[in-house]
């Protein structure tokens, strides 16, 4: 099993090409801009390194948000027209997942994964130390966030976890920052997409997975449209 693992969604350009007992090769820049001119140029680098080619790939995976309009559009689109080309299953992950995954929960723990989203917003969802779903992926103001935690201790992770943390420390709440990275990690998107694989098979991931938009985009096209009605 060859998987090809990448994130565009968020504040990061990631990739990583995993065979099932770990990782061939992977790759993990900070990038707020120009996905999609750096993207397909880094797979193919990639599968070079690898010795491998588009042809040798058994399923793709990326995330489906939340994210920034463009950089989610970049991913979806690349993963879309490569699964559709090589007849891929395609595993949508979503980034609120992927930076959980790696945030080291112990048992006793819930794993808050929280993005930036500005307007002193967050992003966020909460999940227990097996990464099982415990909120739906919100978006809510920041000053709200913690009314939104199961009680008990917590381990945040992603760009919004210091601004929670604040929070949670003036109302003397018991949580700790997790030491992994802000952004998504192919790596982890990749272990995720792999599980599900393992336990559903890959026929149930030949439909493409839709974007996960909780906030609408803010650009407008001429006229004032929504790009999403375009």
């Amino acid at each position: 099993m060859i998987l090809l693992a990448f994130d565009t969604a968020q504040g990061a350009l990631s990739a990583a090409i995993m065979d099932g007992e770990g990782v061939l090769v992977s790759s993990f820049e900070p990038r707020t801009r120009g996905h999609a001119e750096a993207l397909m140029p880094l797979l193919e680098t990639m599968l070079a390194e690898a010795a491998l080619g588009f042809a040798d790939l058994d399923a793709l995976a990326v995330t489906v948000g939340p994210g920034t309009f463009t950089g989610l559009r970049v991913g979806l689109a690349a993963a879309r027209g490569l699964a559709l080309a090589r007849s891929l299953p395609l595993v949508g992950v979503t980034t609120l997942e992927a930076v959980a995954e790696p945030a080291g929960a112990e048992a006793d723990e819930t794993c808050v994964a929280l993005f930036d989203a500005r307007r002193d917003e967050v992003y966020m969802q909460a999940f227990s130390s097996s990464l099982a779903p415990l909120t739906p992926p919100l978006l809510v103001a920041l000053d709200e966030a913690p009314a939104h935690l199961p009680e008990g201790k917590a381990v945040l992770v992603g760009t919004g976890a210091e601004l929670l943390g604040a929070r949670l420390e003036a109302e003397g709440r018991p949580f700790r920052l997790s030491p992994a990275k802000p952004q998504p990690e192919a790596q982890a998107v990749g272990r995720i997409a792999l599980a599900r694989i393992a336990a559903q098979g890959l026929g149930a991931f030949r439909v493409a997975p839709e974007p996960l938009y909780i906030r609408a985009p803010d650009a407008k096209l001429p006229g004032g449209r929504d790009p999403e009605a375009a």
